[in-house]
């Protein structure tokens, strides 16, 4: 049995004066430590995912604390059996998340704790939960009567904001995985006339790690080879099923006819019968995903 991983998530928005500089030195502080994973570097920021030995990651964690542009940074990590990465890329963006907004990063919204957030559930307060993620992601899990919208992409955002103009003069949370896509898009709200935004701290994954079997429902979508993580312990009823069988189900798995790549919701018994495929011309395509074992 492979030896259990930790992966950690992190971003921040700070001003990074030399780029390069910092690609370099992320890329060789990751490689002494054997960790593999997707960092992406740009001027206004960093945004990334590791995984390895939990010695190893701690001792990232650490380094990236001793910085003193990121001594304030926070990580949100999760065990796992199954590593989250199979090769490690540092990059250079001009957006750490690709957005496209046009907004002051100095307008975002106030933040609301995990642990304010349920005591104001608990307490039924009118408020309205705004999931800025993309729809495949929605699909598979989010909070207990969250607003979810029609993007593909979080460049769709802009474009999706008429779906809750119901919303301008109602109590918003606008949460996202982790939390760097509710910072642009709590200022894109507010700069759009909704008036009394807040946004998740820490996104769903420290929500579900605080208050687990509460509010979340189905699992957490990732963006990493485990495409799905589990949020609760007892309630975890998947809100999906297979596009094959339609059974009950809430497995991701990339269709494995290269030129479709399609992501999509499919069973185990499934998978092995379609040959990992959301279609049956994609099943007989002879340009397939090879099978690459991860360690």
């Amino acid at each position: 049995m492979a030896e259990a991983k930790v992966a950690v998530s992190f971003y921040k928005y700070v001003k990074i004066e030399d780029v390069l500089r910092l690609q370099k030195s992320q890329l060789e502080l990751c490689k002494s430590l054997q960790l593999k994973g997707r960092i992406l570097i740009g001027e206004e920021g960093i945004n990334g995912s590791v995984c390895g030995a939990e010695e190893s990651t701690e001792r990232y964690k650490q380094k990236m604390k001793n910085s003193p542009l990121f001594s304030d940074i926070e990580f949100k990590e999760q065990a796992t059996e199954k590593p989250a990465f199979r090769k490690l890329f540092v990059r250079v963006r001009k957006e750490i998340v690709h957005s496209g907004l046009d907004v002051d990063l100095k307008n975002t919204a106030d933040f609301i704790s995990p642990k304010e957030l349920k005591a104001r559930l608990d307490r039924n307060e009118e408020l309205a939960l705004v999931d800025v993620r993309n729809a495949y992601e929605t699909r598979i899990g989010r909070f207990r009567n969250a607003r979810v919208l029609s993007i593909r992409n979080f460049r769709d955002f802009p474009n999706a904001v008429n779906e809750i103009k119901d919303l301008k003069d109602k109590n918003i949370v606008a949460y996202c995985t982790g939390g760097i896509r509710c910072e642009k898009a709590s200022a894109f709200l507010k700069k759009n006339g909704f008036k009394n935004v807040l946004q998740l701290k820490g996104g769903i994954l420290r929500f579900g790690k605080e208050f687990p079997d509460t509010y979340w429902e189905g699992k957490c979508f990732v963006f990493d080879d485990r495409l799905a993580i589990q949020i609760n312990q007892k309630n975890s009823e998947p809100l999906t099923e297979c596009i094959w069988c339609c059974k009950k189900c809430d497995d991701c798995l990339n269709c494995h006819n290269i030129e479709c790549d399609k992501l999509f919701i499919c069973c185990e018994e499934c998978r092995e019968e379609y040959s990992k495929s959301c279609s049956e011309e994609c099943s007989k395509a002879s340009k397939r995903r090879k099978e690459r074992l991860i360690t």
